[in-house]
């Protein structure tokens, strides 16, 4: 049973994390383009599936610490440090991505949507900011791959 929810965990953080992470990253270009487009539509339009793919996977990524619970309990692992430290590590990134990110997208999504002068007031600073932001989330991410990898302590020898 252990095996099948560590498989079901890794499936869920690559289906549900991965399109965050990219989706996100495209995110501030893409508003810049909007911004700077005369006829806004098709960027705009890219825009928004940007956002809508980076809510729905959030939500969807709620099964990763679920799994990573049921699979670390399975394996006995739950005190274990390098488990500690990535579920810190996935609470902070799933607060800048609910807190911080998503709330940014929306910001921007309303400013490019709400007229063409709210269009011209997307500033490069926010989008800079953005990018920032969700640089951080997928940083976050990023260690915690490396300590489920890694897992320091283990006696798998990897």
């Amino acid at each position: 049973m252990t095996k099948l929810l560590l498989i079901l965990h890794v499936l869920a953080a690559i289906v549900a994390v991965g399109p965050v992470t990219v989706a996100g990253s495209m995110f501030p270009a893409a508003a810049r383009r909007a911004a700077g487009t005369p006829d806004q539509h098709e960027t705009l339009a890219t825009v928004r599936v940007l956002h809508r793919v980076c809510r729905v996977y959030a939500a969807l990524g709620l099964a990763v610490p679920v799994l990573g619970f049921a699979t670390a309990s399975g394996l006995h692992v739950l005190g274990s440090p390098w488990l500690i430290v990535s579920i810190a590590l996935t609470g902070a990134a799933a607060l800048v991505l609910a807190l911080l990110v998503l709330p940014a997208q929306e910001r921007l999504l309303a400013q490019l949507t709400g007229s063409a002068a709210g269009s011209a007031a997307v500033e490069r600073a926010q989008t800079a900011r953005l990018a920032m932001l969700t640089g951080a989330f997928n940083l976050l991410w990023a260690t915690v791959t490396v300590l489920m990898i890694l897992r320091p302590g283990s006696t798998t020898g990897v």
